[in-house]
């Protein structure tokens, strides 16, 4: 065993009188040791639950004959986090998650590991942890939240956002606010729409690395404490067999992984997270691979914000396995690989039924004929940006508008507030990247801000920042190279038409080589906006969106 390195053999004697100071017994001792990285914290609605999945976990562990031990990771909930110097907080964390778990995993070193998280950044954080440490792990996420209910509606924290700006409109009062306030969230979980934590829970199922389930089953079910429990002794079993995440998140699982993506349609930070994750197990993905497979797979779902649905109505269905079983009619999956339960996905899927076909479009009525999501390039986007575009109205596909310029998020939201943008306006908001924020911060408040006015439908925004999993309208990130960087976000001038071609995968400043050649004679790189601490550390490492946002090597 692995861990035979920290407690086997009388060089060991003393390593052994520390763990006793544990209370761990020999017979403890003699089994596998089982890594338990926890992120529970009383700072995350998504994470205030978790010790008592680990508990379950723990449980499974023991009745399969190992031995947990548990440690903890940090976590930033985006929704607190958002509008505020946080948020520049939220991706980078990713990193530290990730090495905390390889810290972890390395200095003690452990047979086999279960990740227990939710939330946007932890979740991602602990895939590429996973891949780093290559030892038999699992992911056991701990749900989403439901959704809540105002005048016989559902709603969710993207309720609360956007009810800012229709409060600042006039088109509710402070009562129905408050009552927003009161209600969106309902209690322990990750926010209840298709948002990042829950498009990344989901499409680690997809990927092979959660049990089916891991992604859809709300928190507060049983049946969530049940899932750790087996995913306890599922662990035990990878170990027997010597299973490892590079095993099973192959090539072939991340195609997987980006076809439920568009099947869903779900964060445009999954296209972010990804490719960090691939990363980590020696595989590149590049950003036209995602075009390639949204071409050929239809768009079955339309989970909040797209549509009305949340994630419980998506667990109802079938969750994740039945989504995969319609992409199977079409042959549209690879089967024949392996998932952390020991069985190829083919035989995870045998006899799985799409048992609502409001929420799950059957795979020959889809809501569209190709994926939720696209990358966007052109001149403003060399590299690639990424739009939800099954969150844009179809009036807005195609569009072509005067570019609204503001060098921060703040200065946007001070003009969107104020009334300053117009119908036709495509608002950018540049130099929040991951250099040039840093920390690439979501686009949240002014894009809730937009729909909120009532512009979702005649205003796009284009950002070097990024969007939250929440975001709906024409609303275009990622772009890369970011504006700190010399991409040619940095040189467009107010008035610059922009324009916007979703289906043919375009974004265009509309101003010729030679004037684009002339500007740039006059732009001068900015100096970091941080320059101390962790996030001057970030923005001197840190690559291009377009790579995942990773490290540089």
């Amino acid at each position: 065993m692995r861990s035979d390195q920290m407690k086997k053999g009388l060089e060991r004697t003393p390593h052994r009188a520390l763990f006793k100071a544990l209370s761990y017994t020999d017979e403890e001792l003699n089994r596998p040791i089982i890594g338990i990285a926890n992120s529970a914290s009383e700072v995350i609605p998504g994470h205030n639950h978790l010790k008592d999945l680990a508990a379950a976990v723990k449980a499974g562990v023991r009745m399969a004959g190992g031995t947990p031990m548990e440690f903890n990771t940090i976590g930033v909930c985006d929704g607190i986090a958002m509008g505020h110097k946080g948020m520049k907080y939220s991706l980078p964390s990713r990193e530290l998650i990730a090495d905390s778990v390889e810290i972890m995993g390395t200095a003690y070193p452990i047979d086999g590991l279960v990740c227990i998280c939710d939330c946007d950044k932890i979740v991602p954080g602990m895939l590429m942890a996973m891949l780093r440490l290559n030892v038999p792990a699992i992911l056991v996420s701990g749900g989403p939240m439901l959704a809540g209910c105002s005048k016989k509606v559902d709603i969710d924290l993207i309720t609360a956002f956007e009810g800012v700006a229709a409060h600042a409109s006039k088109k509710i009062s402070d009562k129905d606010l408050k009552e927003i306030e009161n209600e969106s969230c309902p209690g322990s979980g990750s926010c209840s729409g298709m948002f990042t934590a829950n498009s990344m829970n989901c499409l680690s199922e997809a990927l092979g690395l959660g049990l089916p389930g891991n992604g859809t089953i709300p928190a507060v079910m049983a049946k969530r404490i049940r899932l750790g429990k087996v995913g306890g002794m599922k662990i035990m079993e990878l170990v027997a067999k010597d299973i490892k995440p590079r095993d099973i998140a192959t090539q072939k699982a991340f195609e997987n992984a980006i076809t439920v993506e568009m099947a869903l349609g779900s964060s445009t930070n999954t296209v972010l997270h990804l490719p960090a994750i691939a990363n980590e197990a020696g595989i590149k993905l590049d950003l036209s691979l995602f075009n390639e497979i949204s071409e050929k797979t239809p768009n079955l779902c339309r989970i909040s914000p797209a549509g009305t649905h949340h994630m419980q109505d998506l667990d109802l269905a079938g969750g994740i396995p039945a989504v995969m079983s319609e992409l199977n009619k079409k042959k549209l999956i690879h089967t024949s690989i392996l998932t952390v339960t020991g069985r190829t996905v083919k035989e995870n899927l045998h006899d799985v039924q799409n048992l609502d076909e409001e929420v799950i479009r059957p795979i020959d009525s889809p809501y569209t004929k190709d994926g939720g999501l696209s990358i966007l390039f052109g001149n403003i986007a060399p590299d690639g940006a990424v739009v939800k575009k099954a969150a844009v109205d179809d009036s807005m596909l195609t569009y072509e508008g005067p570019a609204r310029v503001f060098d921060s998020e703040e200065d946007a939201m001070k003009a969107i507030m104020g009334g300053k943008i117009k119908k036709g306006d495509v608002v950018v908001i540049r130099y929040e990247g991951p250099k040039g924020g840093p920390g690439m911060r979501e686009m949240l408040s002014p894009t809730s801000a937009i729909v909120g006015e009532g512009l979702d439908k005649d205003v796009a925004l284009i950002t070097d920042g990024r969007f939250s999993g929440g975001t709906r309208g024409a609303a275009i990130g990622h772009i890369s190279p970011e504006a700190q960087e010399g991409g040619v976000i940095a040189i467009i001038k107010e008035g610059d038409k922009i324009q916007i071609d979703i289906p043919n995968k375009s974004l265009k400043l509309m101003v010729d080589d030679k004037e684009i050649e002339e500007r740039f004679k006059k732009w001068e790189q900015p100096d970091f906006k941080v320059k101390e601490g962790y996030l001057y550390r970030y923005a001197k490492q840190v690559t291009s969106a377009s790579t995942g946002a990773i490290f540089k090597v």
